[in-house]
């Protein structure tokens, strides 16, 4: 009885707080002029016009919330129950994971990998071209140059991906492919690409040339699939689509990746790209205060031990003594 009278108090309390707003809000409307409580009721009949619930959904402003039964979300402990707990228990126990460790060493090395690459980081060479007048950075790094930077080179070893995404690097894989007799590859990967990102009306035309270049019998350039690749897109090929090559397409990819990419980096095409790459000289400095290095300064004397700051106000007045002295 004494809990029951406690929040007995505690909800008219709260009670008397809400009609006393109330009172308040309903004397300031009487107060206001005409003109402006029909801005305020335009506004709120607005408000919820705009708020209101999609169709189908309850709302609480119409209806209350459905209390909820216990009873019917009570979960009955059997041995069925327990034996499904075991064996959730058991596949959450088999399912591989990767020690925080082992996320964080990845985790840094991406970092410290990428971080001469990054425009924020570690600055734009030759210079910024975000507040100077120079434009050489975007100049240099261009997708289609002459000779590209030490960085750009560097990044192509990043992963393979990178390397197709340079146009720089992907013309000078398709060098390197050709010198091995497989530039094929690298161009049904293309005519793929190209068939993914064309026209609707081209579809099938492209499809067809596609086919016909690389995969048909004795084909002109005809690239080395499995079985089971070639029978799905046989299959595909009866009701031709933009999509219907991905299968062949990811299989031309893994097999660049794995076989054709770590030799190019291994090659000497590779390592001469890298070592006749532009440098470009620094003609600014950084402008981002956190990559300066800290300026030496003298200590603060608020910020001085005790025994210094005694010595230094013993300092004016010498070994003789102050000017108080005889």
């Amino acid at each position: 009885m004494e809990h029951h009278g406690q929040l007995h108090r505690k909800i008219n309390h709260m009670w008397d707080l809400v009609v006393m707003q109330a009172r308040e809000q309903l004397r300031a409307a009487k107060q206001r002029r005409k003109g402006d409580r029909l801005v305020v009721a335009c506004q709120e009949q607005t408000y919820w016009l705009v708020h209101r619930p999609p169709p189908g959904v309850p709302s609480v402003l119409e209806q209350a919330p459905e209390r909820g039964s216990c009873t019917a979300r009570r979960v009955l402990m059997n041995a069925d129950f327990y034996k499904r707990e075991i064996e959730c228990c058991r596949r959450a126990l088999g399912r591989t994971r990767v020690k925080s460790s082992v996320s964080l060493e990845a985790y840094l090395k991406f970092s410290n990998q990428h971080r001469p690459h990054d425009p924020i980081m570690s600055g734009c060479l030759p210079s910024n071209p975000w507040i100077t007048d120079d434009d050489t950075y975007w100049a240099m790094n261009a997708p289609r140059v002459a000779e590209p930077t030490q960085l750009r080179v560097e990044r192509w070893a990043f992963s393979f991906q990178e390397l197709l995404q340079d146009p720089v690097g992907r013309a000078h894989f398709m060098d390197f492919l050709r010198k091995e007799f497989s530039a094929e590859n690298l161009s049904f990967w293309e005519a793929c690409k190209e068939l993914r990102h064309g026209g609707q009306a081209q579809v099938p035309a492209l499809v067809d040339a596609v086919y016909q270049q690389f995969l048909a019998p004795g084909a002109a350039r005809w690239v080395n699939i499995d079985s089971q690749t070639m029978e799905r897109t046989l299959e595909g090929l009866r009701r031709p689509h933009r999509y219907v090559l991905d299968a062949a397409q990811l299989h031309i990819y893994m097999l660049m990746k794995k076989d054709s990419y770590p030799r190019f980096l291994k090659s000497d095409m590779y390592k001469a790209l890298l070592a006749e790459a532009v440098i470009p000289p620094e003609t600014k400095r950084r402008v981002f205060p956190f990559m300066w290095k800290p300026r030496r300064s003298s200590p603060s004397p608020a910020l001085l031990p005790a025994s210094a700051s005694g010595d230094c106000a013993a300092a004016p007045g010498g070994p003789g003594g102050g000017p108080g002295e005889a």
